[in-house]
């Protein structure tokens, strides 16, 4: 594996959240870093992770963050590297403020966004993202969908055995 994936989030309280995504993207083999940095309270420093990624190694940035959810946004503005971003379920509006923040760029600086909470399949976006040129992480995902459909014809199998 040539390069990295970063897992930014605004803030700590959205590690329980992302936790499925780190863990995907290491079963996966994908060398993860994860930061804390929030668009808003600190950004010097997501300028500085952005601007450098790609010279760092990193292939992809996945950002999450909840409620004013310019992470992503703000990341996206300083790399020409794809970001993903995680909208975080919020108290007040159930993570649709999360989710519009991202999904609503301006022309010029896209950022690919998932679902609200959606920590596992932005893994495997930035997983399919880096097999583009990683042949070994083309296999991996074939036999991660492989494996799914598996589990799948099992439950069904177990379903289809149950008296309703």
């Amino acid at each position: 594996m040539s390069k990295k994936v970063a897992v930014v989030m605004g803030s700590d309280s959205d590690l329980d959240t992302m936790r499925p995504c780190i863990s995907r993207l290491k079963s996966f083999g994908i060398p993860t870093e994860v930061r804390i940095i929030s668009a808003h309270r600190t950004p010097a420093a997501a300028e500085e992770l952005a601007a450098h990624a790609a010279e760092n190694g990193f292939g992809v940035i996945i950002a999450a963050a909840g409620k004013a959810a310019h992470l992503a946004g703000v990341l996206a503005a300083y790399t020409t590297l794809p970001v993903i971003g995680v909208p975080i379920k919020t108290s007040m509006m159930g993570g649709l403020d999360s989710l519009l923040s991202m999904v609503q760029m301006p022309k010029g600086i896209p950022v690919a966004c998932v679902a609200v909470d959606g920590a596992d399949n932005a893994a495997i976006l930035a997983a399919q993202m880096l097999a583009l040129s990683d042949p070994d992480l083309v296999d991996k995902l074939a036999q991660f969908k492989a494996d799914m459909a598996v589990e799948v014809a099992k439950k069904d199998e177990k379903i289809r055995m149950e008296e309703f």
